[in-house]
């Protein structure tokens, strides 16, 4: 039996570190699957041992630097998995944040120090190159001797204090053979300052080898001094990605007012258990989701759907806990608390898919797990060669100064940072983002699935449409009024629990008709239903074919279910009813079709009906008369033809059809059920909010692809740069500090490009 948990992940720092991670973990007994995301600082181990332990898998990565901490110890908690009370859900998350808060204040110490120092010695390394070119510039008032003596305490402090990731990189590395990047700036840097202190303390060692003056302390302060700020920026940048759960989280009241034993008490939310009878008063939020067992008011469910307007509640209705009592005192029947709560699950949903990989991260992962290697063989080839062939060409002492340049430069600028960041800072921030608009999504995988797809297949009842029969046309006959045919039919119906007397009775409301009290009141099995009227029969039923006119012929054509009135003997008029399309669905439908996208409408329903809304809609394709199994069977059949499909349902029959497809998108207003099966849910059950889907799905990956880019742009770029290949040709030679700018340049540019994500426009 295999279990599965979420665990924090300290002490790493880049992708080839959770590259690392997961290969230890991965190759222990009992470990089947091993996920490490860098973006969220998270592992999702898979065992199927119970002797696989928390333990084993420290005592396997501990030595390498890292640790995984437990859930239970309260240092990890995944959102929505346990939300039983306020202190629970927020005290791990809250902790978390405190100890990422402190990390992030003890590095901004050390980037106070570092960078102010880093930008005032690169500034006087510029001056000194300048001043060598350029000869009517003055050289620095200060002796060799002293800028060595002051760079070296310097340099000292950052490489030995501030660098200390850095130096403990190098030892994992010597000791372990893992290599990450904190190990590319350690040997880089160690090896620059370690060649600079012998040039200054043992000067009778650079006399013997005839080495050059010039020291690379300023290399060591510059270099750690820019990745320093680089690494922070990053860091407050990942904590910045997950306000989308936090805001989420803080949407949960923290105390609900129960009924015990006939008095009202104040409990923590982790005390309301099922079946509690609990009192939300005007302002107040609803603690957790219920029935109304007594009393009316007025809710603002803007968080579930959107619509500022509150909506009225009444015995027997439902309320989600998070959403806002606005007017009346409401007495509720608790029927989900803590982990089932839908706020619950809408922040389970949203932990999970920020802490998943897109199929695309598979290639970046690949590459950062033997880039560190690689870029460690570039280093030490570049050194070799310079000292070989920059040895004949320019003497033993040049060629060794530039073969310490190049191997420093190389392994700075390498630094695979940017590359770990490109996909999952996007992925963390296009979730977030679909959260705050109502698009909960899943994972990673059905974001990049939808930005694929080039066929949506939509449900009609309750996705489509309104889900609900309305009056759509009235014809009366025998010279009366719509509104006197109107109230006769309502009159009679009003005792019927039929969903066709109930719309009929609906819009006789709305529009203000007195009904009648209807006496010997009958239903008639699978006919219609009759009763008195002032002394008058009437007869709502089904047409016959005595009763077909062109008319109704017409609207039975359009799919239409028609009622005939007869009062007395005579036909009074007839009632077409229909079940109507959403507002805004023919909008979504014309702006799938400018982006390219065709579209289908799978329903039982009979041909007719399906065709006139299909038509009402804009809608391409019409497969009607489906049963519930044939649904992913005509999924699958358009995915035969070549299409990548997303489903857009919200019923228990759509769940197949909803995992068949490349991507099922279901509508909250749905069951449980379909958005189980789906990847992506839409809170709203507003179909546009599946093309805000798509769009955010498009611009996530366009956004991802805009990272690996520019990652790869900077390492391929940078590399052969760093390692002199210019400098034949021009005598160009990359200096360590510039590759230490483009390595931070190149976090900075991905993370910068992710968090544009927060400001795009869905439409």
């Amino acid at each position: 039996m295999t279990s599965t948990r979420t665990y924090a992940v300290k002490g790493m720092h880049c992708a080839s570190c959770a590259a690392i991670i997961t290969k230890r973990l991965a190759a222990l007994p009992g470990v089947t699957k091993a996920d490490i995301n860098f973006g969220t600082e998270t592992a999702k181990v898979e065992t199927s041992s119970p002797e696989t332990t928390l333990q084993k898998m420290n005592e396997t990565i501990g030595m390498l630097g890292y640790s995984l901490e437990d859930p239970q110890g309260g240092h990890v908690h995944t959102p929505g998995m346990d939300m039983s009370g306020h202190e629970h859900m927020h005290g791990p998350d809250m902790r978390r944040k405190e100890e990422k808060l402190a990390e992030l204040a003890a590095l901004g110490r050390k980037v106070a120090f570092t960078f102010p120092v880093a930008l005032v010695v690169f500034a006087a390394m510029l001056w000194d190159i300048a001043a060598t070119y350029l000869l009517r510039m003055p050289k620095i008032p200060i002796s060799p001797e002293i800028q060595n003596a002051t760079l070296l305490v310097l340099s000292s402090v950052v490489l030995f204090w501030a660098g200390a990731t850095f130096i403990a990189g190098f030892v994992r590395f010597v000791r372990y053979r893992v290599a990450n990047m904190d190990s590319l700036i350690g040997i880089g840097t160690l090896a620059a300052y370690t060649y600079s202190a012998i040039l200054v303390l043992f000067p009778r060692v650079r006399e013997y080898f005839n080495l050059p003056e010039y020291a690379y302390f300023d290399v060591v302060i510059v270099v750690i001094g820019f990745v320093l700020l680089g690494k922070y920026l990053e860091a407050r940048s990942r904590l910045r990605t997950g306000e989308a759960i936090e805001k989420l989280l803080g949407l949960q009241a923290k105390t609900a007012i129960v009924v015990r034993n006939g008095k009202e008490v104040e409990v923590p939310i982790a005390e309301v258990a099922m079946g509690d009878i609990f009192v939300v008063r005007p302002g107040a939020k609803v603690p957790v989701d219920g029935v109304v067992a007594e009393g009316k008011s007025a809710v603002d469910e803007s968080m579930i759907t959107g619509e500022p307007v509150p909506v009225d509640k009444k015995a027997g209705d439902v309320v989600v806990g998070a959403t806002i009592n606005k007017q009346g005192v409401l007495k509720c029947r608790a029927t989900r608390v803590g982990a089932d709560t839908m706020l619950a699950q809408i922040v389970k949903m949203v932990a999970e898919a920020q802490g998943s990989k897109a199929p695309i991260q598979a290639l970046a992962d690949r590459i950062s797990g033997i880039f560190v290697p690689i870029v460690l063989g570039i280093a030490a080839l570049s050194f070799v060669l310079w000292l070989v062939v920059g040895g004949w060409q320019l003497g033993t002492t040049a060629a060794f100064s530039y073969a310490l340049l190049a191997f420093v430069g190389v392994l700075v600028i390498a630094c695979p940072c940017a590359l770990g960041l490109a996909t999952p800072t996007a992925i963390i921030v296009g979730v977030g983002k679909g959260a705050e608009n109502g698009i909960l999504i899943k994972g990673a995988e059905a974001l990049e699935e939808l930005s694929r797809v080039n066929t949506f297949v939509f449900d009609k009842t309750g996705t489509i449409t309104e889900g609900a029969p309305r009056i759509v046309t009235i014809v009366p006959r025998a010279g009366l009024s719509e509104g006197e045919l109107l109230t006769l039919a309502a009159s009679v119906e009003r005792h019927s629990n039929h969903p066709l007397g109930l719309a009929i009775v609906e819009e006789a409301k709305k529009r203000g008709l007195t009904l009648l009290e209807p006496h010997d009141f009958e239903t008639m099995e699978g006919v219609g239903v009759k009763g008195v009227l002032a002394g008058q029969e009437v007869v709502v039923r089904k047409p016959v074919a005595e009763d077909m006119t062109s008319e109704l012929g017409a609207l039975l054509d359009e799919g239409k279910t028609v009622v005939v009135i007869v009062k007395g003997a005579a036909v009074a008029g007839f009632l077409a009813l229909s079940d109507t399309i959403k507002v805004g669905a023919r909008e979504a439908i014309a702006e799938l079709h400018k982006r390219g996208i065709k579209t289908a409408m799978l329903t039982g329903d009979h041909e007719k009906a399906a065709r006139y809304i299909a038509a009402q809609a804009g809608i391409d394709e019409v497969f009607a008369e489906v049963l519930p199994r044939e649904k992913a069977e005509k999924v699958r059949m358009l995915q035969g033809e070549g299409r990548i499909v997303a489903m857009v349902g919200d019923g228990i029959n759509d769940a197949p059809a909803l995992t068949q497809a490349n991507v099922g998108i279901a509508m909250a207003t749905g069951t449980d059920i379909a958005m189980e099966a789906a990847g992506i849910t839409l809170l709203k059950g507003d179909i546009q909010k599946a093309v805000q889907a798509y769009v955010l799905a498009r611009r996530t990956m366009r956004t991802i692809r805009q990272n690996l880019f520019w990652a790869f742009f900077y390492n391929v770029v940078g590399i052969p740069v760093a390692a002199g290949a210019l400098y034949p040709l021009w005598g160009i030679f990359l200096s360590p500090v510039f590759a230490g700018l483009a390595m931070a340049g190149s976090s900075v540019t991905v993370v910068g490009n992710s968090l544009r994500l927060k400001t795009a426009k869905l439409s």
